[in-house]
């Protein structure tokens, strides 16, 4: 056990919160499905706390990379939502992991802007910089678990706006700048994720909705998902690399914030026939992917510590 906490990477923090929302997009077909992601995701939640504890130092080390500090974020953002599982069990404990959740990301926000933003760089720029900024958002999905709809607002406007002047800027860089390097490269799925969680959030968190920012929200968020969606073959044929986690929660939170903005058009007698299609494939491809990094992920911590510096 403790050879593999050492080898316990930063972004498979990206794994476990896709595992966590991936429990509750597959919550209408069985609570048995939903518990069995959420073991799963509690698990790698509790090999990084332990490295945490036991490997501060390589943590730390980690953080001053802009790759690793950015998406540093995704074990908060797991922790909120595997707070919705405690819930049930104990309202004041699931808060209360919620509000911890929430304050590990408003410090790793602090943190990233005083190292990597205060000191812009342009070639420091990544598509995982959503992850800090707008990934705060997931506070808007799961704030009304607790009823905190206000606090799920906020949330929600400090990510959509941070969304809008970050998209720019990585585009810029993805597109035009280019020079990723291979390990990286798997990053560049996280360029979906941003629009269908705000869409998410907005779902989650806004009782009066406005039909304009729904409609402009699901087609960004289409657009941003399948644009990514054709680039993942040539990316699938990569080696194994830690950032292999990106190709996950992207493809959830498109899922969810789809079913959920297709349950509520339906229900506001404003449905789109096709949407139903896309929320079955999506639900889909998102259980495929998630299961594939999974097994990926399980070979390589069981590897061989040479398996390790090759993949390093």
């Amino acid at each position: 056990m403790g050879n593999i906490i050492k080898k316990v990477p930063v972004p498979i923090a990206g794994l476990m919160l896709a595992l966590a929302a991936t429990g509750n997009l597959v919550l209408s077909y069985g609570s048995i499905y939903r518990n069995i992601f959420g073991v799963l995701s509690a698990i790698i939640a509790l090999l990084l706390i332990a490295k945490i504890f036991t490997d501060f130092k390589s943590i730390s080390k980690a953080l001053t990379n802009p790759v690793m500090a950015s998406v540093a974020p995704t074990f908060s953002m797991g922790i909120m939502i595997l707070s919705t599982y405690i819930k049930p069990y104990s309202v004041v404990v699931g808060k209360s992991v919620w509000v911890l959740g929430l304050i590990i990301h408003c410090f790793l926000i602090l943190m990233f802007t005083r190292k990597f933003i205060f000191k812009f760089n342009i070639n420091k720029v990544f598509a995982s910089y959503f992850v800090v900024y707008v990934g705060i958002v997931v506070g808007s999905v799961t704030a009304p678990a607790y009823g905190l709809f206000a606090i799920g607002k906020s949330l929600f406007w400090f990510g959509f706006i941070s969304y809008l002047i970050l998209l720019p800027i990585v585009l810029y860089r993805v597109l035009v700048i280019k020079g990723i390097k291979e390990p990286v490269i798997p990053t560049i799925t996280i360029i979906a994720a941003p629009a269908s969680l705000c869409l998410a959030g907005y779902m989650s968190s806004f009782g009066n909705k406005n039909m304009l920012m729904v409609n402009f929200l699901t087609v960004l968020a289409l657009i941003m998902t399948f644009s990514v969606l054709l680039y993942m073959p040539k990316m699938l044929k990569l080696k194994f690399y830690p950032s292999y986690s990106a190709f996950t929660f992207p493809f959830v939170i498109s899922a969810i914030a789809i079913k959920k903005t297709n349950a509520f058009l339906n229900s506001s007698g404003n449905g789109i026939g096709i949407l139903k299609y896309i929320v079955k494939f999506e639900e889909l491809f998102t259980v495929f992917i998630v299961l594939y990094v999974l097994i990926r992920y399980t070979k390589f911590l069981l590897s061989s510590p040479k398996e390790k510096l090759k993949v390093n």
